[in-house]
């Protein structure tokens, strides 16, 4: 097996790589959900950066450049160990961002070779423990690969910015809920959320059923992934400090993710005209403090992606719902429970 890996590793790498491409191209597209955990370089999103990385990979691949292989791969490392440990900080995970670190662990491994010096003393064996690189023009030098796993280290700890924390102000108040009864429904979204969007048409319907039966209480809860969401969450708040009845703040959503399909709003002013334009009544107010108690609710369930609900049948029985898919049919569960009445 060792032999037949040697033999092919370079063809098992640029494998990977092409997994890894295609991995992080289908999280940039991906129409399932939408997560807040983010990050960047320099302003340049992880997820172009990681494309970047494996298209890197995959030319030294195709030119059996193993040094430079071995190189880049130990510096991902140290990227992954920053990042993973970034993630277990702020307790959300990316399954897509774990998958990837999986795919440089993976090639890493299939480019291992022992280093001859850790035969050793110590520090030897601990400096190349990671095995060497010998770079072309320095052949008769063997760089611990544990210094370019550093160095990736460093470079993500003077670089990286990433956010995984709700991006509202402070302060604390009663988030406004419709309907009552023994059910309680939590709808987590986000109004740029292209899942999220694709899933209104047919959520809408959904809970004017549910509402119209009583039975349930629903809040709605704004994620803010994208940078105009507290904005619309703001507006979105406006609309229920009117206290109307259901059917006015359904309307008010759609109204408000309407606008945020073709980005026909980006400040208060064209909000508040295109509102006014579609018959949404609102009425401002200082919105801050239920802003903050959106966040202690989404960090109280763990919701780190949208769509998401929550449908809490009683204490014991709360149950999370990720994705349009799942989500309707937590909502058909819901429906048919209410059909029995009280269990």
């Amino acid at each position: 097996m060792a032999t037949f890996i040697k033999r092919h590793r370079n063809a098992i790498t640029m494998g990977l790589a092409l997994a890894g491409i295609a991995l992080m191209a289908f999280y940039t597209v991906c129409d399932t959900s939408c997560a807040y955990l983010k990050g960047d370089v320099w302003g340049v999103d992880l997820k172009w950066i990681g494309i970047a990385y494996m298209l890197a990979i995959l030319g030294f691949a195709a030119c059996k450049q193993t040094s430079f292989i071995r190189a880049l791969l130990a510096m991902g490392i140290g990227v992954e160990v920053y990042l993973i440990a970034f993630q277990f900080k702020e307790d959300v995970f990316c399954p897509f961002c774990l998958a990837f670190a999986a795919m440089i662990l993976a090639a890493f491994m299939m480019n291992y070779d022992i280093s001859t010096r850790l035969q050793g003393s110590w520090r030897d064996k601990i400096l190349y423990a990671l095995g060497d690189v010998a770079l072309p023009r320095a052949v008769h030098i063997k760089i611990p690969a544990l210094l370019f796993a550093v160095m990736g280290y460093l470079f993500m700890f003077l670089a990286f910015s990433g956010s995984a924390t709700p991006a509202y102000g402070q302060g604390k108040a009663a988030v406004p809920s419709w309907g009552a009864g023994r059910y309680e429904l939590l709808v987590f979204t986000d109004y740029f959320c292209h899942p999220c969007q694709a899933l209104e048409a047919k959520l809408e319907p959904a809970l004017e059923n549910l509402l119209s039966k009583r039975g349930v209480r629903v809040t709605f809860i704004d994620l803010p992934i994208y940078k105009l969401t507290p904005l619309y969450n703001k507006y979105f708040l406006y609309a229920a400090n009117t206290d109307g009845d259901y059917k006015a703040i359904l309307h008010a959503r759609r109204a408000l993710f309407n606008l945020a399909k073709t980005f026909a709003a980006a400040d208060e002013a064209a909000i508040t005209k295109a509102l006014t334009a579609e018959g949404v009544a609102f009425k401002p107010f200082d919105a801050k403090s239920l802003q903050v108690s959106f966040n202690s609710i989404i960090k109280k369930y763990k919701v780190d992606s949208t769509p998401t609900c929550i449908i809490k049948y009683s204490e014991r029985d709360v149950r999370t719902y990720r994705g349009p898919v799942e989500i309707m049919e937590g909502i058909v569960t819901l429906q048919n429970s209410l059909k029995k009445g009280p269990r």
